[in-house]
């Protein structure tokens, strides 16, 4: 910066007059063929009899990542300082810094000084107000008798909602820190804190060891009790974060977060250890996920969960699962081919579940790919599929009563290959044959009703005739898509037997997707069998609005009833129940799906009905559910539940949301919540209030309220995210 001030004021002293400069605005720079690193631009700009250059009216300096606008600027080269009048606007590293003033002495490189009536802002976001900042290296900015505060501050809103007065701030903007002297810590005006010293991140800063925002909790079962957590570093791609919690209920827990990134992946761990009055001894759990890029375009994925008890979950409110998984998989996906391998062990967190007894470990290979045939055309597939699962259990028979032998251990390999082709007809019918054909072998072990080793071979094949009709819309008018469709399918009644035990396919969805489907049983174990007719047809009307609206009935008719198919699931009987689908998606964000399955008296199995509303200020979701009794699913009662989850922003600062399930069956709700936030340019409060009403042996009733405000501008994870308000006119 001294060599571009220099040089130019003895360029300008050689070649032009002083007078021809202060006509008109002018910009100047270094001379050509050397390193430019300033640039002065003005309006006017002269030189006085003492080598003073002077620039007035509209100033701008450039220095690498720093620019800077005044008023007007005086360079002495004799001091090689330059004396500044505002108002002046300094910014750095693209506007993470900026320094406000009304006057300065400055170094000829910005780097050093002093500026009077001033004001830091970093990230756009903390504003520091000092009446003199001084500079030094380049690298740290000091402030006296300052404020300190992320809160907009205007004439018509003097007091912001948080501050921090200081008699002093050092800025160092390499470590990214700000260091308050004789701090006192202010909400609305009142001194709420004081520091004799504080350290804190500036807003630029991602990672700094530290203290996180606090949070509070309070439960039915723990009390009332505060989380702490402290974040350290580990280098640039490691971190740990720990986490004291202590609540009223003599409960002590130290949480602990680990991540680490890798260069082809990450992981990360979250666990605890507690002490509390619930249980006895010392609780803990730990759950960790890690995800790699391997060669070939494979990724391994791996994932763990174990706790010490299987109310520790619940109690703690880590999640609403009652399964476990811990297991690792490797999996490659392409656009024609998909591989898998993975072993998974599960652990039941249910009081009416034994693990032993459970097909908990549980090992899958998986190669599919898909290909286009020459010699015959259309599309063809091809599987490899291996699958076993173990219990640990050495039961030989049905010692719990559930209707599965207790240590039933089964390992299976499967390939299947499949192909369809369609034809378009002169009419505008389309055509198509569907084929596959799958081998098994099982190897069944601790069940003497079934063979040790058993193998079979399933064909099935299909014929399909879809109409499809269109009615364009004139102006204004609506589109209509109608489709009949009829589909034959054929499996040999032999693919009914009972040769293998079904533990895959005991779950049967009947709905619009599988409608038209060579075998409607969800895994392996089951295939369906016989001849069989899948009618039906579908309407789609779309509107100049953008809105459409769907529907699609259909039912499965067979010659006969092969007794496959459980009552509830509707395809049960030689003919079918009815599956009616709708949906409704608006252009206003609504969006109405209803599944329901009744038989010709119009008596429902099944019925779900789903909506959802999204727009600019609110959202709605919400769904109901019910499902007939069925012994062979293990629902020994009807289910009836209906769902909600809504939020509303209600103004541009403050928000809600709000959450529940409800039985109808036991006629009272399973849970509820209700979340509220406030968040603006300067803090975000979160306060969440949620209730789970049902209750086992290891799961009780509890009632959970969690309280965090983040003051925002400290760290660049504390951004606000809502609307920054206006001083106004």
């Amino acid at each position: 910066m001294r060599r571009a001030f220099l040089t130019l004021a003895a360029a300008l002293a050689l070649s032009v007059s002083p007078l021809a400069l202060s006509l008109g605005p002018v910009a100047v720079a270094q001379a050509q063929g050397t390193p430019a690193p300033a640039t002065l631009v003005a309006d006017t700009v002269f030189i006085d009899a003492d080598g003073r250059l002077t620039a007035a009216g509209s100033v701008e300096v450039f220095h690498g990542t720093a620019r800077m606008t005044a008023g007007s600027l005086v360079y002495d080269p004799a001091t090689e300082r330059l004396q500044i009048e505002g108002p002046i606007t300094l910014v750095e590293n693209g506007g993470a810094t900026i320094l406000l003033a009304s006057a300065a002495e400055l170094s000829a490189d910005l780097t050093d000084g002093i500026l009077t009536g001033a004001r830091i802002v970093l990230d756009r976001q903390l504003q520091i107000a000092a009446a003199e900042i001084s500079r030094s290296s380049g690298r740290y900015n000091r402030a006296t008798r300052i404020r300190a505060s992320s809160c907009e501050v205007c004439a018509s809103n003097p007091i912001p909602l948080w501050e921090i007065r200081a008699s002093r701030v050092v800025h160092d903007e390499l470590a990214q820190q700000l260091y308050f002297d004789n701090a006192q810590f202010r909400v609305v005006g009142l001194p709420v804190f004081w520091f004799p010293m504080l350290r804190m991140p500036d807003p630029t800063l991602a990672r700094s060891p530290g203290f996180l925002v606090p949070s509070i909790r309070s439960t039915s079962g723990l009390g009332t009790g505060i989380k702490l957590p402290y974040f350290i570093p580990i280098g640039d791609s490691r971190d740990l974060t720990i986490t004291p919690y202590v609540s009223s209920n003599v409960t002590r827990t130290v949480e602990l977060r680990y991540r680490q990134a890798f260069r082809t992946g990450t992981i990360e761990f979250n666990g605890a250890v507690s002490r509390d009055d619930l249980e006895d001894g010392n609780r803990a759990y730990l759950f960790g996920t890690g995800s790699f890029a391997l060669p070939a375009g494979y990724r391994l994925n791996f994932g763990i969960e174990t706790v010490s008890d299987d109310a520790y979950v619940s109690d703690y409110g880590l999640d609403d699962k009652d399964r476990l998984e811990t297991g690792m998989d490797i999996t490659r996906t392409r656009r024609n081919e998909y591989i898998l391998g993975r072993v998974v062990n599960y652990r039941s967190l249910r009081d009416s579940e034994d693990n032993s007894t459970l097909p908990t470990l549980i090992t899958d290979v998986t190669w599919h790919r898909r290909f286009a045939p020459a010699l015959i055309g259309g599309e063809g597939g091809l599987r490899f599929q291996t699958h076993s699962h173990h219990r640990w259990s050495d039961e030989e028979t049905d010692a719990n009563g559930d209707g599965v032998v207790d240590g039933r251990d089964v390992a299976r390999a499967s390939i299947r290959a499949d192909w369809r082709r369609n034809w378009v007809l002169d009419n505008g019918m389309v055509f198509a044959g569907l084929t596959e054909i799958t081998a098994d072998i099982y190897s069944i072990s601790q069940d003497p009703a079934y063979d040790s080793t058993v193998t079979r071979v399933t064909p099935a094949a299909a014929v399909e005739l879809r109409w499809p009709f269109m009615r364009a819309g004139t102006a204004g008018g609506a589109s209509w898509v109608i489709e009949p469709v009829a589909q034959i399918g054929w499996s040999p009644k032999s693919a009914a037997d009972d040769d293998v035990p079904n533990e895959d396919s005991v779950l049967v969805e009947f709905d619009e997707g599988n409608l038209f489907s060579l075998d409607r049983f969800p895994g392996a174990d089951a295939h369906e069998a016989g001849l069989r007719a899948n009618l039906g047809f579908s309407v789609i009307r779309y509107a100049v609005d953008g809105s459409s609206l769907a529907l699609t009935l259909g039912r499965v008719v067979r010659p006969e009833s092969l007794g496959q198919f459980n009552t509830s699931s509707g395809l049960d009987g030689a003919s079918s129940d009815w599956l009616l689908a709708t949906q409704y998606a608006g252009d206003g964000g609504l969006t109405v799906t209803n599944r329901a399955i009744f038989d010709d008296n119009l008596d429902l199995s099944r019925e779900e009905l789903r909506l959802f509303w999204r727009t600019d200020r609110y959202g709605i979701g919400s769904s109901y559910i019910w499902l007939e009794e069925d012994l062979a699913e293990a629902r020994s009662v009807p289910t009836s539940e209906w769902t909600l989850e809504a939020d509303w922003a209600i103004t541009d600062t403050w928000s809600a949301a709000i959450e529940g399930r409800y039985d109808f069956e036991v006629d009272r709700a399973a849970r509820a919540g209700l979340g509220l936030q406030y968040a603006t340019e300067c803090v975000t409060f979160d306060l969440s209030l949620s209730r789970r009403f049902t209750s086992s042996t290891s799961v009780r009733p509890t009632t959970d309220i969690d309280l965090s405000v983040v003051l925002n501008g400290f760290g660049s994870g504390n951004r606000a995210t809502a609307a920054r308000r206006s001083c106004g006119g």
